[in-house]
């Protein structure tokens, strides 16, 4: 199943990485935190681990840790704009239950 992107996800990282200059592409993760247990994390990669997962969406890659993926397997991320707010928006089937104001999840 893995983890994947949507088109306006993939343009905004490809945009963001060309302006960079430099990297591999993305690494998405989770780490503990917030009211419902475990938190996203997005960062660039500039060199993959040896153990990372890599997930082609279109022009990007999507470097998992092992820990994380059991979390995100199935995942999409997304890129949306409503009125003035924008940003990722994770689309994860795992997750049970999120907190209010919406930086948290609990699986």
């Amino acid at each position: 199943m893995g983890v994947s992107m949507t088109a306006a996800a993939e343009r905004h990282v490809a945009r963001y990485l060309e302006k960079r200059g430099h990297g591999a592409g993305i690494r998405l993760g989770v780490r503990t935190s917030g009211c419902s247990g475990m938190a996203y994390v997005l960062e660039f990669v500039d060199e993959a681990d040896s153990e990372d997962q890599v997930f082609e969406s279109g022009p990007v890659k999507i470097f998992v840790d092992p820990k994380s993926l059991s979390y995100l397997e199935g995942t999409e991320l997304d890129y949306v704009r409503e009125g003035l707010n924008e940003g990722f928006k994770f689309n994860n089937p795992n997750v049970r239950s999120e907190c209010g104001c919406g930086e948290s999840f609990n699986v």
